[in-house]
């Protein structure tokens, strides 16, 4: 495979946006990106918490001097360095100047989503690194992008590479999707029986003050036991997930748990409750529960999540959350047979997502196996 060598400020521009300050953010509007929400998009997850600029203030930016197109990527370029996205067609959002780098009007030598996967190589990861300014907050710099130097294949073979590349990512956000859809069925499930109160019977029984006949209201700490993640670092590598609020971190080989467990952020990301049914291990920075009642974790865990926990934050500087705030909460205690009902009918939705997940799993490692050896042209195209 023939290779040209070039730099990428040579085959597109490297730019950033224009400065938008905090007196001009708005509670509605165009979504604005810093590198946090770049990295979520990454990862397939939710936006949480976005910032707006109003419709105004975009379309001033869109005439004058134009905003992200689909194609377009962009970077991180502070702290959390290096993590890419490719945008989209249904995007429409502003970001912010210095926090992410944007690449665009790309010419006939490098396709934007060649650079994407690159970036994500063993050696595009290796470059990026070593092109960082700063110790205590790594940084990267437009004339530093510009300057790195890229061994490109025609644009022709870099359409094949990302063609197979682009499979896999394509499958992982298909998966996720329905993910999504699975995960709101079955909350949507949880609030028609216990918050709204149409359970199945809902019409023959009575109802006192918010508690239908049969239930109790009572406190958490009933239902669970809530026990304090640990360290992971000195615990090899293996085959148990760890997992942390921003989902699974890596895998070890022990476990402090096996079977059904909610598991709530500590500190930090206080709302990124989880819910697992297998051996794993958790971080400090979590707490995971022990459930003292029969099919009850499904129920704990869409408990867990229709509420706000930054309400209850005990924190300064940092989110926090007491085990002694979480075992008084209240709690209303359906009875056993719906409790049962509704177990049943949610877990045919988490088994299947765990199913997706696995299938995921499987698509990263096969890409991410694929991708150095397309890069280097071990693979011929």
């Amino acid at each position: 495979m023939k290779f040209d060598e070039l730099k990428i400020g040579d085959c597109c521009e490297v730019t950033s946006s224009k400065r938008i300050f905090y007196s001009e953010y708005v509670q509605t509007g165009v979504p604005f990106y810093r590198s946090k929400e770049i990295i979520q998009s990454f990862n397939g997850q939710s936006i949480d918490e976005p910032l707006y600029i109003a419709e105004e203030k975009y379309e001033q930016i869109l005439e004058r001097f134009g905003v992200p197109v689909a194609g377009d990527m962009l970077l991180t370029s502070v702290g959390t360095i290096g993590v890419p996205y490719i945008v989209k067609d249904t995007d429409h959002f502003y970001f912010k100047d210095g926090n992410l780098t944007w690449f665009r009007n790309f010419n006939n030598k490098l396709s934007s989503k060649y650079l994407y996967y690159w970036i994500q190589s063993p050696q595009g990861k290796g470059i990026i690194n070593n092109s960082t300014i700063g110790s205590s907050q790594k940084a990267l710099t437009i004339s530093m992008l510009k300057g790195i130097s890229l061994s490109l294949p025609s644009l022709q073979t870099q359409c094949c590479i990302t063609n197979i590349l682009s499979a896999y990512d394509d499958l992982i956000e298909n998966n996720q999707k329905q993910i999504k859809l699975l995960e709101e069925a079955a909350m949507r499930l949880y609030k028609e029986w216990f918050v709204h109160l149409r359970f199945p019977g809902h019409e023959t029984t009575k109802i006192v003050d918010g508690v239908p006949e049969g239930w109790r209201l009572g406190k958490l700490e009933e239902l669970i036991e809530v026990k304090y993640g640990k360290d992971h670092k000195k615990v090899a590598d293996g085959d148990i997930p760890v997992y942390g609020s921003g989902g699974l971190m890596r895998k070890c080989n022990r476990f402090l748990h096996d079977g059904e467990s909610v598991l709530i952020p500590r500190k930090g990301s206080l709302n990124n409750i989880m819910y697992v049914n297998e051996r794993f291990w958790t971080v400090d920075t979590m707490f995971f529960t022990q459930m003292k009642c029969n099919n009850i974790a499904l129920y704990i865990y869409f408990f867990m999540c229709s509420f706000d926990m930054y309400s209850m934050n005990i924190g300064a500087a940092v989110p926090s959350m007491t085990t002694s705030t979480l075992n008084g909460l209240d709690v209303l205690i359906p009875e056993e047979t719906l409790l049962e009902s509704f177990d049943n009918s949610v877990k045919i939705c988490f088994l299947r997502v765990a199913v997706l997940k696995n299938q995921n799993e499987k698509a990263k490692f096969a890409r991410d196996k694929l991708l150095p050896k397309l890069m280097s042209g071990e693979i011929e195209m």
